[in-house]
């Protein structure tokens, strides 16, 4: 396992929402310092200043314990939440649709940052389905602007890695013919978080474990260099509709192993943990509660 470098966090507490460095006894809130320069850690993000709050944080103590506050989602409001379907190998045998085969493009679609809860926050099964269904992620944030960005210069315009849990109502998802977007949107059915950690060098990225463990028990596990379509890909590719700007997220693709591809399927019910971890990331942890 890959040691977790510097990280930083958004979360509520003493009443505000605030960010801070995340420290193994605790956070050092640094809203105090910068919360006039930067008021989020979107803010932070988007004027390239992660490294600088990072570094003024050295030799601090923590404010707070990682128990007396609420973690939020990283970036707030990002201007595109972009995710991408279908990325591992083995995901298209589990549609049972009859291609096995990579596509030529990737396919993808949009979610709504109140459909996501953070780090230890509960997802919510909505009461009109109980067909919640987890689905594990590295998730990249961009930190500079760019449009029809080359695949050898991607990884310049990425500022930070975060995980993401992609919770799905999955009958929702069929309602329609074309689109899923009714079964990616319900409030809180996903998680991101728990923090951001600044991107430096792309053994980050390029093969690390990503796993999904709902109530301690492994459900999806593979490694990044297994991507269909890779990081470098996914920021050349999505760059060349849209201009990608700093503090747009996008949820890069999930593993086998889904709850839905179990016979019967598994659905995530009140009371279960679910676990999304990566190398060098961290875990992103989350219970399970009806609305």
């Amino acid at each position: 396992m890959k040691s977790i470098p510097a990280r930083i966090a958004a979360f509520h507490a003493n009443g505000a929402d605030r960010y801070g460095v995340v420290t193994d006894a605790g956070i050092i809130d640094m809203t105090p310092e910068y919360g006039s320069r930067f008021p989020t850690l979107q803010d932070v993000v988007e004027a390239g200043a992660l490294e600088e709050v990072l570094k003024s944080s050295e030799g601090r103590a923590p404010t707070y314990r990682e128990e007396d506050v609420t973690y939020l989602i990283p970036i707030a409001k990002p201007e595109k939440l972009i995710c991408i379907g279908v990325n591992f190998p083995d995901r298209n045998a589990e549609y049972k649709d009859g291609t096995t085969d990579a596509k030529s493009y990737p396919s993808m679609f949009i979610r709504f940052p109140r459909s996501f809860t953070g780090h230890n926050g509960n997802m919510v099964r909505p009461p009109e389905s109980e067909q919640l269904d987890y689905e594990g992620e590295v998730t990249i944030v961009i930190g500079k602007s760019g449009r029809r960005i080359a695949k050898e210069d991607a990884y310049d315009h990425i500022a930070a890695l975060t995980l993401c849990n992609e919770g799905t109502i999955r009958d929702w998802v069929r309602h329609a013919k074309f689109n899923v977007t009714q079964g990616k949107n319900w409030d809180s059915t996903g998680s991101i978080g728990p923090w951001l950690v600044p991107f430096r060098s792309a053994d980050q990225l390029d093969d690390i474990e990503l796993t999904t463990r709902v109530n301690g028990e492994v459900r999806q596990q593979d490694r990044t260099s297994r991507m269909m379509y890779d990081f470098r890909y996914i920021v050349n590719y999505v760059s060349t509709y849209c201009t990608l700007v700093p503090g747009d997220v996008i949820v890069c693709g999930t593993p086998t192993g889904a709850g839905a591809r179990f016979d019967p399927p598994i659905w995530l019910k009140p009371g279960d943990v679910v676990e999304v971890e990566a190398e060098g990331i961290g875990i992103l942890r989350n219970g399970v509660e009806d609305e």
